[in-house]
């Protein structure tokens, strides 16, 4: 099970990037706990996250919520999900990644993050191979950003150090 200090910075990222820059207020849905492959939803931002803490973080939601946050966070109403879309949303997914890595490092996890992966329609499936995913619904005015954590505290050196290896993708016949 992943512990609230790797999940806590976040939830704490995820409420304040998005309150910032796109002005919604979050709250938290029922959390779950999933083993099977990961299904993408119609737009998802993947980022690794390596180091003490190494694994994956997942913001999955529909293309009109995407659509939404953008149009809130460009200050202009976005009707496409263009090569603009798509680079804001990928940037928003690596904003909230990166400031949740600085808060683990205020609690002695240290991490770096890769770049993130856009990966656009519903139903493409990622296995996180043995690592279970917690699953956290973030709940907005906009509609629910599903935030997927599949971490694993790597600092007793439990773990491979690169989550690259430990990734496979099926996509949907």
């Amino acid at each position: 099970m992943i512990r609230a200090e790797l999940v806590n910075p976040f939830l704490l990222a995820a409420g304040e990037v998005l309150a910032s820059e796109a002005g919604v207020t979050v709250s938290r849905g029922p959390l779950t706990l999933e083993r099977d492959v990961y299904e993408t939803d119609h737009v998802t931002v993947l980022v690794s996250v390596i180091g003490e803490v190494w694994g994956m973080a997942f913001y999955g939601m529909s293309q009109d919520t995407a659509k939404g946050i953008l149009s809130r966070m460009l200050g202009q109403q976005v009707t496409a999900f263009d090569e603009l879309a798509q680079s804001g949303i990928g940037e928003l997914g690596n904003v909230i990644t990166g400031k949740a890595t600085t808060k683990l490092a205020e609690h002695g996890y240290n991490a770096n993050i890769s770049v993130p992966t856009l990966i656009i329609g519903k139903g493409s499936r990622i296995s996180t191979l043995d690592i279970g995913r917690l699953v956290i619904p973030l709940q907005t005015e906009l509609g629910v950003v599903r935030l997927d954590l599949a971490l694993r505290d790597n600092k007793a050196g439990g773990a491979p150090g690169s989550v690259d290896l430990a990734l496979r993708v099926a996509v949907p016949q």
